[in-house]
């Protein structure tokens, strides 16, 4: 009994220190419209994009809609979408391609998000998406390989727009 009582009190310390953010685990922090950071991107600055976003829109059951726009510093945007099933499995990108023609995600928890992205058939790269606990900012960890074989690994920071 008293290990019982030991095991229900634990238990309850640990659910009450947990913040509300990890108890929610159904992925809403992850909708929304984020834009990057593009100081922070590592080029010079008149060769940096004007502007960067991802839009994560619940699209049905399981599944998301994924709107990526890119405005180069020449200024003809460059859209990529997809309503990607959240299982895995791969589905085409329409729009531009020039990255990537097809996606499989998956949200292994609330708020983080996994992308494998490819072209041609052949792995592109892969990307992790994670919102910050108080939610204003989304963490980017893209990782390829370039062609000395060896993983590059990025980080970009995103900020909620809505």
């Amino acid at each position: 009994m008293r290990q019982t009582m030991a095991g229900v009190w634990m238990a309850a310390l640990i659910a009450l220190a947990m913040p509300a953010w990890a108890q929610a685990d159904d992925g809403a922090r992850l909708l929304g419209l984020w834009s990057v950071d593009v100081t922070q991107l590592p080029m010079p600055p008149e060769a940096r994009p004007q502007r960067v976003t991802v839009a994560l829109d619940e699209a049905a059951a399981g599944a998301l809609k994924i709107r990526v726009e890119i405005v180069p510093a020449e200024g003809a945007a460059r859209i990529s979408t997809a309503i990607v099933p959240l299982d895995g499995s791969t589905v085409p990108i329409e729009g531009d391609t020039l990255e990537a023609d097809a996606i499989a995600v998956k949200r292994p928890t609330g708020d983080v998000l996994t992308m494998a992205l490819a072209k041609q058939g052949v792995p592109a790269s892969t990307r992790i998406y994670a919102v910050t606990p108080d939610g204003d900012q989304m963490i980017e960890t893209a990782v390829h390989f370039g062609a000395d074989g060896k993983a590059v690994m990025r980080t970009f920071r995103f900020d909620r727009v809505r």
